[in-house]
């Protein structure tokens, strides 16, 4: 997680660094959820989208999801996005000022004469991506939804994909870790599930998933420090929203602490080889990075995140989300492009207007949704506003 050269020269100047502005400049998009075909022109200012419910907004905001790896903002699977009545395929396309200058990016599901392809394709700047991490090279996005309201109260597997989101915008080699370990431990509960007696096979992937969880406990563990440092940083600057106090949870978390990574690599291997006869009766693997959580608390009440009020919950979330975007300006050089849906329907006046200054003073882009256009007033001509509805999206 190293900090841009141009950024590590600014600091050693004692000058400002001078981060690169990402914004998109184009998006157009083909029989994707209720949009048939759309083409919308936009310029390096926040985006601000309104119309009725169900009109469509948060149909724009994940596409423009797809311009980072994964399942978008929804994480629905790539076969239901296609628009009802459609051939099944559908595609985003986006032209940028990315990290590296102007961008192309072009991704969907492709028809083919075997039919529709199952797996999403990305294309940047005419060429065939390798692999959809090169994504990564031009933008990092991130974002907010209602869906994520629950967060604090909800599965410990949506707390670890936030986090894994938010360690992939600064390290952007942790998704394929993450994917290389889930897989390795597929691997393991197949093999552990044979009436076989174990063999080499199974130590090769036992000391593999150790490797890969050792590197995966690393990353996590450096964002939560980055990350608490960057809430506390953003208290001292007058923030309105409450600091969080992050931390890890789980039996390799507690451990790396006080151990070296190759120590933990031999334990967690060990510990994998001792747990064998238990995982095969239970037929999946128990212990292991899939199996963290992050605790949260609300550091001005020293009190649980799960047990604060659902405002002071939506003002955590926030804080947290500002605090990483931030951060991820100072370690990259440039901001993520924020996607904040219905952002402002449940914030006072004084709240909506600290957490738009709070956004523009990122020097990022951020798409912003809400059914009354009133609620961004005090954004003012920062903002381009447009209306959606029926499927077409137009100016004011």
């Amino acid at each position: 997680m190293a900090r841009t050269e141009e950024t590590a020269q600014d600091q050693a100047a004692g000058t400002e660094p001078a981060y690169r502005p990402v914004h998109l400049e184009v998006l157009r998009l083909t029989d994707f959820r209720n949009y048939d075909s759309l083409s919308l022109e936009i310029d390096q200012r926040h985006v601000v989208l309104t119309g009725e419910n169900g009109s469509g907004k948060t149909n724009l905001m994940e596409a423009v999801s797809f311009l980072s790896p994964g399942r978008g903002l929804r994480r629905a699977a790539y076969d239901q996005i296609a628009r009802a009545g459609g051939s099944g395929a559908w595609s985003v396309f986006a032209a940028l000022s990315g990290a590296h200058g102007p961008a192309e990016i072009g991704t969907g599901l492709v028809e083919t004469p075997a039919g529709i392809e199952t797996q999403r394709k990305v294309r940047i700047n005419g060429s065939q991506a390798k692999t959809i991490d090169a994504l990564l090279e031009h933008s990092r996005i991130a974002w907010l939804t209602p869906a994520m309201d629950g967060l604090f109260t909800g599965p410990a597997s949506d707390r670890r994909k936030f986090l894994d989101r938010m360690v992939l915008a600064i390290d952007p080699l942790h998704g394929r870790r993450v994917n290389d370990f889930e897989k390795a431990m597929r691997g393991r509960n197949r093999l552990l599930s044979e009436d076989t007696t174990p063999g080499p096979w199974l130590d090769a992937v036992e000391t593999q998933m150790a490797e890969l969880a050792t590197a995966i406990v690393a990353a996590r563990r450096e964002l939560a420090s980055l990350l608490s440092a960057a809430i506390i940083a953003q208290h001292e600057a007058g923030s309105l929203f409450p600091d969080a106090v992050v931390a890890l949870e789980g039996t390799l978390e507690s451990a790396h602490g006080d151990m070296a990574a190759s120590d933990l690599e031999a334990e967690y291997a060990a510990r994998l080889r001792a747990n064998r006869w238990n995982d095969k009766g239970a037929g999946r693997t128990l212990e292991g990075p899939h199996r963290s959580d992050i605790a949260v608390h609300h550091r001005p009440k020293s009190m649980p995140a799960a047990l604060c009020s659902t405002g002071e919950q939506k003002a955590l979330l926030i804080g947290m989300v500002l605090a990483h975007a931030r951060l991820a300006r100072e370690i990259n050089g440039f901001a993520p492009i924020l996607l904040l849906d219905e952002i402002a329907a449940h914030l006072d006046e004084k709240r909506r207007t600290a957490l738009f200054d709070m956004v523009d003073g990122l020097g990022c882009q951020a798409f912003m949704t809400g059914t009354d256009r009133a609620l961004f007033t005090a954004l003012g001509e920062r903002g381009q506003f447009f209306t959606v509805g029926g499927g077409s999206v137009t100016t004011g």
